[in-house]
């Protein structure tokens, strides 16, 4: 009977310990995935502000600035991609609506950015853009991989249209949340022009017979949960300028937009709730499932070890020898 139980035991402990690589290594980057329909929106703040007036073509102060980024998966797009890429993949449409201090539109850039729903990296296919200009993305964007690792990583910024080392900076606790902190400089950089500008009759394309150009510079400053690869938080130091022409008269440059940009406070709280409970399931998989299946195969094992030790123990008859008779003696 110990000998049954040890063998059901030891078959128990053979299925844990292999279950516990595979939970890891196979089912982690099949099952972790980002889901093509999401759906988020996001609230920055510059407080206070200088923004530029089109219709005098003069920088003023302004108490606010309010960023509103949007993005929104398309799942007819991201399934017709994935028929051709041979994986998973996610298309987001994503928008960065700016508007000034009462509520009117100062500019606003649509994407649209495809990636792997794993790793995050970028899948290049058609209809890649940014502000309807085709692009080919390198490295990430938005959001980092899942198991974020202590490194720098290759960053797309869209405004500049180029991928930039976005560096480590160390680890850090935010709101109760070990994150790892990076930073990213865009040097100042000609960039385009908006397609869509607030003033009527006001185009890039005007704008660019007049000789003036526009340029960018940027601090960017992420907060990321390593375990999700979600910022729980981001800031921009923002900078443009709009640089020579004849529509600045006889002034060198001039700000179209500066401000210290960061994530409002409800925001902030929104998507810390969020990625803790996402960061909870992620670890299930990763660590506490696999170690947990691991030690409880070790533990199994050990039992059935000691149960076939106790199997050979005392209630097991001792071998017996058979003795050959003796010879009599024979009588004189």
């Amino acid at each position: 009977m110990r000998r049954k139980a040890s063998l059901v035991l030891l078959a128990l402990a053979v299925f844990f310990a292999a279950l516990s690589p595979l939970l890891r290594w196979y089912a982690f980057p099949r099952l972790v995935k980002v889901p093509p329909s999401q759906y988020q929106t996001t609230v920055l703040e510059a407080k206070p502000a200088t923004l530029i007036d089109y219709g005098t073509m003069k920088a003023k102060r302004v108490p606010k600035v309010t960023v509103v980024q949007t993005l929104k998966g398309d799942v007819a797009a991201s399934e017709k991609v994935e028929r051709s890429a041979d994986r998973d993949v996610v298309v987001w449409d994503g928008l960065t609506y700016v508007q000034g201090p009462d509520g009117k539109m100062v500019s606003k850039i649509p994407e649209r950015y495809v990636f792997d729903a794993h790793s995050q990296q970028p899948v290049h296919t058609s209809g890649e853009m940014v502000d309807g200009d085709p692009v080919k993305r390198e490295g990430i964007e938005f959001k980092w991989p899942f198991l974020t690792e202590k490194r720098d990583y290759r960053y797309f910024d869209a405004q500049a249209r180029v991928t930039k080392p976005i560096h480590y900076k160390g680890t850090r606790t935010f709101r109760g949340l070990e994150v790892y902190y990076f930073e990213q400089s865009i040097p100042w950089t000609r960039v385009p022009m908006p397609k869509t500008l607030p003033v009527k009759g006001l185009t890039a394309k005007s704008l660019a017979k007049t000789g003036t150009t526009r340029w960018y510079s940027t601090v960017r400053r992420f907060w990321v949960e390593p375990t999700t690869g979600a910022p729980v938080y981001g800031e921009e130091i923002h900078q443009e300028e709009l640089r020579g022409g004849t529509l600045l008269g006889d002034r060198d440059k001039v700000t179209a937009f500066s401000g210290h940009v960061k994530m409002r406070e409800d925001y902030i709280e929104d998507t810390v709730d969020l990625v803790r409970s996402q960061r909870l399931l992620i670890l299930l998989i990763t660590s506490y499932l696999p170690w947990g299946f691991l030690v409880l195969g070790v533990l199994l094992l050990a039992l059935a070890l000691w149960l076939e030790a106790r199997g050979r123990g005392p209630d097991d008859p001792e071998p017996t020898q058979e003795t050959a008779p003796q010879p009599q003696p024979a009588n004189a």
